[in-house]
């Protein structure tokens, strides 16, 4: 009976373990900053909203989840909170610019983004979240009264004159990483933005002769198996040794017993 007690207590904690996993994975669920309209230069007195968005539903129900509140750093380094979205209206550079991200009273965070709100007239529009590598990339220069005429600057070099204010990368790699911003002559030059590249952790196979990954499990899948494995592995073994105890203890009592033999002394 105390074994079974035992094994019982070692099972229920296995399964509290599992329970306190699971809560912890749906808590820190992975959450983007998105931000409308999708960029992250504004000219001064325009509007924007910077909101957060679970990673699987940003396609396709651009659902707000609730328990994310947004923070923003201004330049002056203070902090504010916007619950869980922020709605900007006539945005001011002092007040708006700065960095934004979300974030979970448990601490989460997500990445975060720099929105720039200047008093000039020219901005550049660019990808807000970083862009696959091999993905092809267009960068806007827009002013109030439309110019059609734009240079375009990476890291403070000049890239290509455009009559369309329109410049696309294809097929983008780490070495398109870095800082842009365009100049429209006799408008000025606009914020500079961060372009920046992830690369693809899988190779990609020849056609026809392509393999399915192997699938790996995540991390917290893997201690989840071993939380609730471990408890079973550990009663049996302490069974078996129970076992083996006590064929020792028999043997031993059996071998200490008097033998049932009579002994007739002939006189």
């Amino acid at each position: 009976m105390y074994l079974i007690q035992q094994q019982v207590r070692m099972e229920v904690a296995a399964l509290c373990l599992l329970l306190l996993m699971n809560s912890l994975d749906s808590g820190q669920a992975e959450v983007s900053v998105t931000i409308a309209p999708k960029r992250s230069q504004f000219l001064k007195y325009e509007n924007f909203v910077v909101s957060c968005v679970e990673d699987e539903h940003r396609e396709e129900e651009e659902e707000t989840r609730t328990g994310w509140r947004v923070m923003k750093r201004m330049e002056d380094g203070e902090v504010h909170e916007c619950l869980s979205s922020c709605s900007v209206a006539a945005a001011f550079p002092a007040t708006d610019s700065g960095l934004y991200w979300c974030e979970t009273e448990w601490g989460t965070t997500s990445d975060a983004v720099n929105i720039t709100v200047t008093g000039g007239s020219v901005i550049l529009e660019s990808p807000v979240l970083p862009v696959m590598e091999g993905d092809n990339v267009t960068l806007c220069c827009r002013n109030k009264d439309g110019y059609l005429m734009a240079d375009f600057y990476k890291d403070g070099i000049p890239m290509v004159t455009s009559s369309t204010l329109n410049v696309t990368i294809n097929s983008v790699s780490k070495s398109d990483e870095g800082l842009y911003r365009c100049d429209i002559y006799g408008y000025g030059s606009s914020p500079e933005s961060r372009l920046t590249v992830k690369v693809s952790v899988l190779p990609t196979a020849p056609p026809g002769d392509q393999v399915s990954p192997a699938p790996m499990l995540p991390v917290s899948t893997l201690l989840r198996h071993l939380m609730v494995g471990t408890p079973y592995l550990l009663s049996t073994i302490l069974l078996g040794l129970i076992y083996r105890d006590r064929k020792k203890v028999l043997q031993a009592k059996e071998a200490s017993q008097p033998s049932d033999v009579i002994m007739e002394i002939a006189v």
